[in-house]
């Protein structure tokens, strides 16, 4: 069990409003992405089928959040992934990649459109070259929430990601989600894995551009900035 502060309302009063500058390992996710040969190992009736996917991936930095004197930045990010042989969306996921610089926690949010929401965690250094993240059912704080019939017919039990990141700038992911399916005797690995290419730098976030603005208006914006943080 972590050790958390007594004083649970005190909220931290150094916030340095860029989150771009506060990252740690997640700001080598920041940015927008592209992969063509994504592969996808899923379940289907007559057995594990594979496909071959295109991604996009959008990860653009959020303004500071604090829950009492916990300190995060973070991403939000959208996952929209296609197929060469079909028009329709193959997977849209949706969330927040979180970075708590005090403790090195490291933090994906998951949600996606079947009825489906998973936080996954892990520990990291500020320049970690690898994350990895893991999630399970049945967890109060880092677990897996579904809806009735995904429980029923495809139960996700685990759900682990792990990020390289390569030395070219490209980063790497493999996640592994085991479900019980039912009426197979043994669990089945649902992997998917990827490496992503950079194709647009990110936005800062939203107090700093309106910093910036307020900068290139003529307005003394570093003391404006402490104070937005604080409240």
């Amino acid at each position: 069990m972590p050790i958390f502060p007594q004083d649970i309302f005190t909220e931290p009063t150094d916030v340095d409003p860029d989150t771009l500058a506060n990252l740690g390992p997640l700001r080598r996710l920041a940015g927008t992405w592209e992969a063509r040969k994504g592969v996808d190992i899923n379940p289907k009736a007559g057995g594990p089928e594979r496909r071959v996917f295109i991604e996009r991936n959008e990860l653009e930095p959020i303004d500071p959040q604090t829950n009492g004197p916990q300190l995060f930045y973070g991403l939000r990010y959208h996952v929209h992934i296609t197929t060469e042989e079909e028009d329709t969306t193959f997977h849209d996921q949706t969330g927040y990649w979180l970075w708590e610089p005090a403790t090195g926690l490291v933090l994906q949010t998951v949600a996606i459109p079947r009825g489906q929401i998973a936080m996954a965690s892990g520990q990291a250094t500020a320049d970690a070259n690898r994350l990895v993240l893991s999630a399970k059912r049945g967890q109060t704080d880092y677990g897996i929430c579904s809806t009735a019939f995904l429980e029923y017919a495809f139960r996700t039990d685990s759900y682990q990601i792990e990020v390289i990141f390569n030395a070219d700038g490209s980063w790497s992911y493999v996640t592994d989600t085991v479900l019980s399916v039912r009426g197979r005797p043994a669990p089945f690995t649902h992997r998917d894995q990827s490496t992503l290419v950079k194709i647009k730098e990110p936005e800062p976030n939203p107090l700093v551009r309106i910093f910036a603005a307020k900068r290139a208006a003529g307005g003394n914006s570093g003391d404006v900035a402490k104070a937005e943080v604080e409240d």
